[in-house]
């Protein structure tokens, strides 16, 4: 088969976690009850920091965005996988595949970002308090998010343009829920060792460094938060950087299980940890931000009181 051929690959077939009709109708109600819950629980985190002015701050501005995007990955993968569920058609086109894979690639590198520059901010915060207001500017932030979007959309399009050239033939089914680089890998008849070159050496940029920089920036948050001389302050410290924290693990914790093992061993029953990272990850982190966050309560508050009773808010 030579180069050419990836053309003729008209579409592939999303047949997802199971075959079983009465199970996809189980999982169907499932997915759209997460996708539902997800959609609102980001929605209201975007307009209760939107409608606040008392969270226009740093933190609530890459909070926002956080949950932007969360919202544009659901969006990107679980539609098409409900509409798969309830149909027997499970095709999606080649155009659609390399689509999807674009913005999953792409908002997954954004999500890694974000929370990146957020323990940044929370470093400041605490281990330079007095010059927190100077350092994180408005205009520090908006250059830093903007550089976010800039690196994950280079990433997403490095990787969707190295898939064009890979070569499919055989079977062009997907056991899996949404076109995913390492499983169209895995179906590819061509030779691959540049997309792995490259997915390593992106992937270490993109993921390893704001990981190890968050690390660094967590060991310096803990120092500092130890030197404070109360127990309430250092209560009151650590409970502003426990969320973000929450996030990272469950973020980084699901990306393990699914992309830190060979190929080659890369299968169907991964499929639970695929839903972890893209399904659950994006769902719990407007509850783990708001539990225990008295200012997101506060705002949530008065928006849903204010669409509710207008004159109590």
């Amino acid at each position: 088969m030579d180069g050419s051929n990836h053309s003729r690959v008209s579409e592939f077939l999303l047949l997802g976690i199971s075959e079983s009709p009465e199970q996809q109708r189980v999982l169907f109600w499932v997915f759209l009850s997460m996708y539902l819950v997800t959609v609102v629980g980001n929605m209201l985190i975007i307009l209760a920091i939107g409608s606040d002015s008392r969270l226009h701050t740093p933190m609530y501005f890459f909070l926002a965005n956080l949950s932007s995007t969360d919202l544009f990955f659901v969006t990107n993968t679980i539609p098409k996988m409900l509409v798969n569920l309830q149909s027997q058609n499970k095709a999606i086109s080649y155009a659609g595949c390399l689509t999807q894979l674009y913005f999953l690639v792409s908002l997954v590198a954004l999500d890694n970002l974000i929370l990146a520059t957020m323990a940044y901010d929370r470093y400041v915060a605490i281990c330079q308090p007095l010059h927190y207001v100077t350092v994180m500017s408005p205009g520090l932030c908006v250059s830093l998010l903007a550089l976010c979007w800039a690196l994950s959309v280079l990433y997403g399009l490095i990787h969707t343009l190295l898939m064009t050239r890979v070569t499919f033939c055989g079977s062009r089914k997907i056991h899996y829920i949404f076109c995913e680089m390492y499983v169209l890998l895995r179906l590819a008849c061509s030779n691959t060792q540049v997309n792995h070159t490259v997915l390593i050496a992106t992937g270490a940029f993109i993921f390893l460094t704001p990981f190890g920089f968050m690390i660094t920036s967590y060991v310096q948050i803990v120092r500092a938060i130890l030197r404070l001389p109360s127990a309430s302050s250092k209560y009151k410290a650590f409970s502003t950087c426990a969320s973000h924290l929450a996030v990272v693990s469950l973020f980084y914790g699901t990306l393990c299980m699914v992309y830190l093992q060979p190929l080659h061993t890369y299968s169907m029953k991964d499929s639970v940890a695929t839903v972890m990272y893209a399904v659950v990850t994006p769902m719990m982190n407007p509850f783990i931000y708001s539990l225990r966050n008295k200012d997101m309560h506060g705002a949530l508050g008065r928006l849903l009181l204010g669409k509710v009773f207008p004159r109590l808010a």
